[in-house]
């Protein structure tokens, strides 16, 4: 059984910050669970241009307010806490936290990082074969 605190993690280098959001990885790779689940902040006013192009990601927002635009599309959805969205096809998007406050997001990556990712040029965090290459 694997039991975490966040307000533990948040001291530990399971924090990682990056321009316009902060990320609490609570389970990583190493843990070998298939996958990985993280308590990340969207900076307010921060605007995220990001493309998981090597993870599929599920997030649900548990506080603050914002928006998700699909590249592709163009489509606009509301983010507020209670609404989910999956990056099912490694879509390309632009996540918007409101001026007001950060939004609080509950994310699962498939598959798991390893816990220092950080978005690339092209909003992606690297394939994980890339990390250990690079070890």
């Amino acid at each position: 059984m694997i039991v975490r605190d966040l307000a533990k993690e948040i001291l530990t280098e399971r924090r990682v910050d990056s321009d316009g959001w902060s990320s609490v990885r609570l389970l990583l790779k190493d843990d070998r669970m298939g996958f990985s689940f993280h308590i990340t902040t969207i900076h307010a006013g921060a605007e995220l241009h990001m493309h998981y192009k090597n993870h599929l990601e599920s997030v649900f927002c548990m506080e603050g307010t914002g928006s998700i635009t699909d590249i592709a599309t163009g489509e606009t959805h509301t983010i507020r806490p209670g609404v989910m969205y999956a990056l099912n096809k490694n879509d390309k998007h632009i996540l918007r936290a409101d001026a007001g406050a950060p939004m609080m997001m509950a994310c699962v990556f498939n598959p798991p990082v390893t816990g220092k990712e950080v978005h690339g040029a092209d909003g992606a965090y690297p394939a994980d074969a890339a990390l250990e290459n690079s070890a």
